[in-house]
């Protein structure tokens, strides 16, 4: 039986060090496009709309369904936007509505004027 190939420990800490720097690279670009999206999705046209169902899938994907092919709807720079908030959640360092005061009542007041559905809710006759 062949052993698996171990990597030289400075490998190793290669790989740290370069998913450290990516992780840094994903947050400095994704908490912008988090703060630009935010404002977007208390606005008031078609786009805003995709952008609350995105925001409040990441802020409780059991509650609030996002469809993907919604993203078909988007600028390219918002969709942009959304695919570094995307990354940046990927690993988070918190939760998306943490990095606002109020977050969650922000998101929640998202949820009633866009008026978008929770499952959860619906599923218990809510």
């Amino acid at each position: 039986m062949q052993k698996p190939i171990e990597k030289p420990m400075s490998q190793y800490l290669e790989q740290l060090y370069q998913q450290g720097r990516q992780l840094q690279a994903d947050r400095a670009a994704g908490v912008p496009a988090l703060r630009r999206l935010l404002s977007l999705a208390q606005g008031h046209t078609g786009q805003c709309h995709v952008i609350a169902h995105f925001l409040l899938s990441l802020y409780n994907g059991n509650r609030f369904k996002f469809d993907l092919t919604d993203f078909r709807l988007l600028d390219q720079e918002l969709f942009d936007d959304c695919l570094a908030v995307l990354r940046m959640d990927s690993r988070p360092e918190r939760e998306v509505h943490n990095y606002f005061e109020n977050g969650s009542q922000i998101w929640e007041q998202l949820a009633k004027d866009w008026n978008v559905t929770d499952y959860i809710k619906r599923g218990r006759g809510e």
